[in-house]
């Protein structure tokens, strides 16, 4: 039973769930009775590092992996809606500007007008 709150102390540890009162008693477990309390604190507070490092690294992990899924699924970042809403915004100054209409208005009055000289030469 001993080994197993072992296994259970280090996988607390190596997630950053190490508090220091914690880093102290695992540390203890780990030496000798006989070693100076120096030496327990030193070893405490490598743990204490060495829990944070694996917390970062497995934050980092998992960002990468969310980043990856995302990117994978069509998701869009954060910057590519960024250039989406500026374009966007662009495009409604541009609607609002007097004299200014949409392509698409545009060539439907400039085929009306086509299509009224055809009819009208046509009919001569």
């Amino acid at each position: 039973m001993a080994k197993m709150q072992d296994v259970r102390k280090t996988i607390e540890g190596s997630l950053g769930n190490l508090t220091p009162t914690r880093a102290q008693e695992i540390a203890k477990g780990m030496l000798d009775r006989d070693v100076a309390k120096e030496q327990v604190a030193k070893t405490a507070a490598d743990l204490m590092d060495w829990s944070q490092r694996n917390k970062n690294r497995l934050t980092m992990m998992i960002r990468s992996e969310v980043r990856s899924q995302l990117k994978q699924a069509g998701v869009a970042t954060e910057e590519e809606l960024n250039v989406l809403r500026k374009r966007v915004r662009e495009l409604e100054r541009a609607a609002k500007r007097p004299g200014a209409r949409s392509t698409a208005a545009k060539k439907k009055t400039a085929a009306k007008k086509t299509t009224a000289k055809r009819t009208g030469a046509g009919g001569a």
